[in-house]
């Protein structure tokens, strides 16, 4: 993933710990034991007992001795299963090619079904997730390795509707969660006093967890006070512990998130980059090219691109970018819906590296009319100004029906009338601490200011309604809004629909016309301008040999 973050110590209290567990966590920190060794002392007579936070597992390894590679756990998605996979460092890492999803009933070791993956992402050193199928009900999805017929064991499995699912560790030494499920109100701060954050390895024993108070709360981000155990004790100890929050009075939420990432306490004075930009996608590699390209000549500095499940082997053309010198890297996000905490999560990587952070989609282009640059806007600002909001112009198909050739800057260019919303540029280091935020803009922090962005001088290029193939991908299982495929008849109103479309999944027969009111050709003008080939009339996302031309350069 390209986050190694470096762990210092910091220093905060531990909050309610239980006698026994206190011994325990000494007998741990004290002697550097590994979760696996902790659990060997532990089980026979001797009490408390650390075991399989869910079920215990039926399920034996079909021959031979435990494999290297184990099933940490398994999350369930409407409409498909994440099964996480533990690897020594020194074991290679499976191919979609090596494994299979099997299911199996209730302490059975013989697959009902065994299916292919979706596919399989390799890019942690010692983790691997596996998309497979949705489990039928009433079975339990695991892994076959097809090389000897071994079947890994099956470990919890957690349902998405409830869950603590990343977390890391802030400069201040406190603990950020994101969770799934809380339901709290959308865009405000909730009473902190009304939650708990607990640490530990097994929620469903109360002696065998650490409570911490939560400082802020709001959306599906907890801010908590990390106990002092947690952050000054042995890496192989604190890669194994897990946090997660729960209301006063109720259950533990279940958890997959360990904070086990850490923030530099230490930021540096200055800033690498001047500009960067998260976004977050899912199978948009076809066009990455063109929005990097784009984004570079106009003063883009460094892409933190957030991947939401893509299929379509965008890590390769990540790669090839980041070796033409575009200061680009990915960053794996599985958790469907989630574009808000993904946009708070970024705002915290990018805080110590970048003085402002763009939050725009990979079919969104920034436009001056002015003929300005984005320096220019950013250098002209005075004051406490830390969030610049942008209007957006939705674009229609423009009358095409197949993807246009030339990218989509030169196909699109029939728009709506009114602006549609707006995107914000922002100073992470001026985010109200709750990182609170409606994916087009943040809550500041008391005393710094928002501008409104005049459309003659900057404005957002949105190519939100493309030709048909490509929209039926995009609008299926979007990041953005709170259904799981927009062909199914829930949340029928809400904005994030498409208008005049409802749930059909049919073309309908005046689609290339549609959204069409104003033609705008400005950007369509100015890109011509600025990259075609004198000779060839060709731009640079055509032409792969072409980009490194114009690549930025690392700082």
């Amino acid at each position: 993933m390209g986050m190694k973050d470096r762990r210092k110590r910091g220093g905060l209290y531990v909050v309610a710990l239980n006698r026994a567990f206190c011994c325990l966590l000494v007998l741990v920190f004290s002697f550097g034991f590994s979760f696996s060794t902790l659990r060997l002392l532990l089980r026979g007579n001797s009490r408390p007992r650390l075991i399989s936070f869910g079920q215990t597992p039926a399920l034996k390894v079909i021959s031979g001795d435990s494999p290297a590679v184990s099933v940490r756990e398994t999350v369930t998605f409407p409409d498909q299963t994440l099964i996480f996979l533990k690897f020594p460092q020194t074991t290679p890492l499976f191919t979609k090619d090596d494994i299979n999803c099997v299911y199996l009933s209730p302490n059975s070791s013989q697959p009902q079904l065994n299916l292919q993956p979706f596919s399989i992402n390799g890019e942690y050193p010692d983790l691997q997730i596996v998309w497979c199928p949705i489990q039928p009900r009433g079975l339990t999805a695991s892994i076959v390795i097809k090389s000897n017929g071994r079947l890994l064991p099956i470990e919890p499995t957690y349902s998405w509707d409830s869950l603590a699912y990343e977390a890391l560790i802030d400069r201040d030494n406190s603990t950020i969660v994101f969770t799934k499920g809380l339901n709290l109100r959308g865009g405000r701060a909730a009473d902190p006093s009304r939650f708990e954050c607990v640490y530990g390895w097994d929620f469903t024993k109360s002696k065998l967890f650490l409570r911490s108070e939560v400082i802020s709360i709001g959306q599906e981000v907890v801010r908590c006070k990390t106990p002092l155990s947690i952050l000054s004790g042995p890496q192989s100890v604190k890669s194994s512990i897990k946090v997660s929050v729960r209301r006063i009075g109720r259950p533990v939420m279940s958890s997959v998130a360990r904070p086990n990432r850490r923030l530099d306490p230490d930021p540096p004075a200055q800033k690498q980059h001047k500009i960067c930009v998260c976004t977050m996608l899912r199978n948009q590699a076809q066009f990455l090219r063109e929005w990097v390209v784009y984004h570079a000549r106009i003063g883009i500095q460094r892409w933190f691109i957030y991947d939401n499940n893509s299929d379509d082997d965008i890590s390769s053309l990540i790669e090839s970018l980041d070796n033409e010198n575009f200061n680009i890297s990915r960053h794996l996000w599985p958790w469907i819906k989630t574009q808000e905490a993904g946009f708070a999560h970024c705002a915290l990587r990018a805080r110590d590296s970048c003085e402002w952070v763009g939050f725009i989609d990979v079919d969104e282009f920034l436009h001056f009319p002015s003929g300005l640059s984005l320096h220019d806007v950013i250098g002209n600002l005075t004051g406490n100004v830390a969030e610049l909001r942008v209007s957006c112009h939705s674009f229609g198909p423009s009358g095409l029906k197949q993807v246009p050739a030339k990218g989509v800057t030169q196909g699109y260019t029939c728009r709506m009338a009114a602006p549609e919303r707006h995107k914000s540029i922002v100073r992470p280091e001026a985010l109200n601490s709750t990182l609170i935020n409606l994916v087009h803009h943040f809550h500041l922090a008391s005393g710094f200011e928002v501008v409104n962005m005049g459309r003659h001088v900057l404005v957002i290029n949105h190519y939100k309604y493309p030709v048909w193939e490509v929209f039926k991908e995009k609008f299926y299982r979007r990041v953005a809004t709170y259904v799981a495929d927009w062909q199914e008849d829930e949340n029928v109103g809400s904005k994030d629909r498409t208008p005049g479309l409802g749930t059909r999944p049919v073309e309908p027969p005046d689609w290339p016309t549609r959204f069409c009111e104003v033609v705008d050709t400005g950007l369509r003008d100015r890109v011509v301008k600025m990259f075609s080939d004198p000779k060839t009339q060709m731009l640079p996302w055509q032409k792969k040999e072409n980009v490194r031309l114009i690549g930025t350069r690392r700082g």
